[in-house]
């Protein structure tokens, strides 16, 4: 594979993006890696670079890229709730790099995978072949507190140290009147938070796009779980992670980054055969 620096704008501003590549004909579908912030193209512990990497040695292009005010692209400052360009001027730019490419897939983590699906909300880019969403962010307060409540809580409740602290009138008593706190917040997951929610307006991104989508969710990351509750209990989530073009993976050991280089390299696999299987497939028919 080699690897060559890939400068765009967006919106008259200028962008860095470093594109992997094999060093033959690459397949008809490339890979945008999408940066979740704060962090720039490289992600947490590389683990980036080396996802582009491997793909590109085993034939697919891969671009990641610093979106506006991020790493080395100037800019104002953004949250993933207004990079909709960014990706848009990412997209054009890759293709028109490489015109062997034909269509793109999204790639992204934690709140990159959310911008993807804002992206696709707000776009219904006709050239997005497939999304692969890890860990995505979907944070409320109430989803925050249910995923203590049943995750964090439910087990401190069954351990014998804390009734040893409650009778003592130690920590424990505190703990319950920050359970009680949470349960009241907890009772407005899954409802309507507004119109225009970031949570809903992905629901209606994923449930517009007709492609396949990779959804990896880790066993040891909280943003996962409270994901997982939010799709569960909000009504715009409703069948969407049932559908055929979805394929869940679940990784019981991972954390939120994939920082160790098993569970990194397990969803580099995991990806890489999804992309064969899923993403090529559904481009040729």
């Amino acid at each position: 594979m080699k690897e060559t620096v890939l400068g765009f704008s967006c919106e008259g501003e200028p962008l860095v993006g470093i594109l992997a590549e094999p060093e033959g004909t690459p397949a008809e579908v490339g890979v945008l890696i999408i940066v979740g912030g704060p962090q720039y193209r490289a992600g947490s512990h590389r683990q980036f670079t080396l996802l582009a990497r491997h793909l590109a040695a085993h034939g697919f292009a891969a671009l990641r890229f610093d979106y506006r005010s991020m790493g080395d692209s100037p800019g104002e400052a953004r949250d993933f709730l207004g990079v909709d360009a960014d990706i848009g001027a990412a997209i054009t730019a890759l293709l028109a790099a490489r015109p062997a490419l034909q269509r793109v897939v999204l790639w992204g983590l934690c709140d990159a995978a959310s911008a993807a699906l804002l992206y696709l909300e707000q776009t219904r880019d006709a050239r997005v072949a497939g999304v692969a969403l890890l860990n995505p962010w979907a944070r409320s307060v109430a989803t925050l507190a249910q995923t203590h409540v049943k995750h964090y809580y439910w087990r401190r409740l069954r351990e014998k140290a804390f009734w040893l602290k409650l009778l003592k009138g130690g920590v424990g008593t505190k703990a319950l009147r920050a359970l009680a706190a949470n349960l009241r917040l907890a009772r407005g997951a899954g409802q309507a938070t507004g119109p225009l929610s970031f949570q809903d307006r992905m629901a209606a991104g994923l449930a517009a796009f007709g492609g396949p989508v990779l959804l990896i969710l880790s066993g040891d990351d909280y943003t996962a779980r409270e994901f997982a509750e939010h799709a569960r209990a909000s009504a715009a989530w409703q069948g969407l992670l049932a559908r055929p073009a979805l394929d869940l993976h679940e990784m019981p050991t991972a954390d939120h980054t994939f920082s160790r280089i098993t569970d990194q390299d397990a969803q580099c696999g995991v990806c890489l055969n999804w992309l064969r299987t899923r993403c090529l497939a559904s481009h040729t028919r």
